[in-house]
C-alpha cells in the first residue's frame, strides 16, 4: 500500500550520466524548491539556480523547473532538479531532499499511479506509458505512442458510451412506456447494435496476437540435425560468438536466445538442440525442449546440411516454415537446389537475404502497427468477458428486459474495468508494481 506525502526519486537513466533529473512531487515541493533553489522559481521554466542544503553547504549548479498543480503530470505541484550525472551528486542531493519531514523515496510507478488517481491518465495510458519507457524497437515506440495519447481507450469508452445508451434506452422503454417522449419499441434497434457491437469486440480479440508480436517479438526458431549449420547461423545473424560452434554433434543442449531489430520489429531467435534419434540423456532433455519451442513460435528455419542432408522428423504442423539449405560453400554449384534460400555462413551467401525474409515475415505478421489492437491480456480477458454478458443477452430472448439490460450492465462494467472507470485496489498493485522508480 502506497502512503501519501511527497516523493522523490531519480527520474533518468543510469548513472553516471552526463545529466541526471531528480523528481519531486506532492504538497512539500514548493517547500522544497524554495529550501534548495534559495526561492521559488516561475513555473514552467527552467531556472539556473546554485543548490543548497538547509544548512548553506553547496550541492551542485544546475537547472530547476516547477510544475504546479493540479497542471502536472501527477497533477500535484511537481519539481525537477537538473544536476550533474555523478553518483555523489544524486545520492548527496537525494539525501537532502528526503531529509525534509514528508519526503520520502518514491516507489515504482508511484509517479505515474498518483497521475492515475488524480485523473491525469487511465489505465490503458498508464500501461501505454511502461510500454514506452521499454520500448526498444521503432514498431513498439509507435504502439506505446499511439495507445499513450489514448487511442485505445477511446475504443473501448465508445463502446461503453453505446452500453450505457443502450440500456437506459431499454430502461425507458420498460419504465415509461406509456410517455410520449420516449421513443416506441426502441429494442430492435438497441439489440442490432449491440449485435454489431459483438463482432466488433470479437474482431478487436483477434488482433491481440499481432499487438504480442509487436510488444514481445516475432518468434523465430532455428531447428536442424546435429552439425547441420544451426548455431553457426545463430551466431551470424546475432552478429557475435553467441553459441559455441564444433565439429562435435550435439553441442547445443539447452535453448539459446538473441534479441534482434529487423525493419523496426522486435525479433526473438532462438538456437536449439541438434534433432536426432538416440541422444544422450541430456542431449534428449535438449531435444524435448527444441520441440516444445517449436510449437509456440512464428516461424521455423529447417536448417539441412546441402552436402549431408538428414532428416528431422515430423515437425509442428501449421507453423510457418523456411527451407535454409546450409554450408553451400561446399558444392560445386552454389545452387540452393531444393531449399527456398541457400546460404554459406563461412563467405555469408545468402545471409542478408535470410534476414530480409525474416524482417518481411514479422512485418507481415504484424500488419499496419497503427491499428487499434488490445496491448494486454487483461484487456483480452475483460472484452471476453463483456462479449459473453452481450452475447447472453441477445441469446436469451425469452428474459425479461430487465434481464438482459443487467447483462448489458455488466459487460460496461468490464469495458470500463479496462480503462480503470471502475478499479480494483489489487489490480493497481499489479500494474504499477511493472514500473521503475521514478516514473
Amino acid at each position: 500500500m502506497i502512503s501519501g506525502g511527497s516523493i522523490v526519486a531519480l527520474s533518468s537513466g543510469r548513472l553516471p550520466a552526463g545529466v541526471a533529473v531528480i523528481r519531486i512531487s506532492g504538497p512539500r515541493t514548493r517547500f522544497v524548491v524554495e529550501t534548495i533553489a534559495g526561492s521559488m522559481v516561475k513555473d514552467r521554466a527552467a531556472i539556473l539556480r546554485r543548490f543548497r542544503a538547509p544548512d548553506g553547504t553547496a550541492l551542485d549548479n544546475g537547472l530547476v523547473v516547477f510544475f504546479p498543480g493540479p497542471a502536472s503530470f501527477t497533477g500535484e505541484d511537481v519539481a525537477e532538479f537538473h544536476v550533474h550525472g555523478g553518483r555523489a551528486v544524486v545520492t548527496r542531493m537525494l539525501e537532502t531532499i528526503t531529509g525534509f519531514d514528508g519526503v520520502r523515496h518514491a516507489e515504482p510507478g508511484e509517479f505515474t499511479r498518483r497521475a492515475f488517481l488524480n485523473g491525469k491518465v487511465d489505465l490503458v495510458e498508464t500501461e501505454a506509458l511502461a510500454d514506452l519507457v521499454n520500448a526498444e524497437t521503432e514498431a513498439q515506440r509507435r504502439f506505446a505512442v499511439q495507445n499513450a495519447e489514448g487511442v485505445q481507450s477511446e475504443v473501448y469508452l465508445g463502446w461503453r458510451r453505446r452500453l450505457l445508451h443502450a440500456r437506459a434506452m431499454i430502461e425507458a422503454e420498460i419504465d415509461f412506456a406509456d410517455e410520449d417522449d420516449v421513443p416506441g419499441s426502441v429494442s430492435d434497434t438497441v439489440w442490432s447494435d449491440v449485435q454489431s457491437m459483438i463482432g466488433e469486440i470479437d474482431r478487436h480479440i483477434a488482433g491481440f496476437r499481432t499487438a504480442e508480436i509487436i510488444r514481445d517479438g516475432f518468434e523465430v526458431v532455428i531447428l536442424g540435425a546435429p552439425n547441420a549449420g544451426k548455431s553457426s547461423l545463430f551466431n551470424a545473424l546475432a552478429r557475435r560468438d553467441a553459441a559455441i560452434v564444433t565439429d562435435e554433434p550435439g553441442t547445443t543442449r539447452d535453448l539459446l536466445e538473441v534479441t534482434l531489430d529487423l525493419q523496426g520489429l522486435r525479433v526473438r531467435l532462438t538456437d536449439t538442440a541438434g534433432l536426432r534419434d538416440a541422444p544422450g540423456k541430456v542431449e534428449a532433455i535438449g531435444i524435448e525442449k527444441a520441440k516444445a519451442k517449436a510449437h509456440g513460435a512464428d516461424l521455423l528455419l529447417l536448417l539441412r546440411d546441402v552436402a549431408d542432408p538428414r532428416d528431422i522428423g515430423p515437425l509442428p504442423t501449421g507453423t510457418p516454415a523456411l527451407r535454409v539449405g546450409t554450408k553451400l560453400d561446399l558444392l560445386e554449384s552454389g545452387s540452393a537446389g531444393d531449399y527456398d534460400i541457400g546460404i554459406s555462413v563461412r563467405d555469408g551467401t545468402g545471409v542478408e537475404a535470410l534476414l530480409a525474409e525474416i524482417g518481411r515475415r514479422a512485418t507481415e505478421a504484424t500488419g499496419s502497427v497503427g491499428d487499434v489492437l488490445p496491448s494486454r491480456l487483461r484487456h483480452v480477458e475483460l472484452l471476453g468477458a463483456a462479449n459473453s454478458h452481450l452475447l447472453r443477452a441477445i441469446d436469451d430472448r425469452t428474459a425479461g428486459q430487465e434481464l438482459r439490460a443487467e447483462e448489458l450492465r455488466l459487460a460496461a462494467d468490464r469495458l470500463g474495468r479496462i480503462v480503470g472507470a471502475i478499479d480494483a485496489e489489487d489490480m493497481l498493485d499489479v500494474i504499477f508494481s511493472q514500473f521503475c522508480i521514478g516514473k
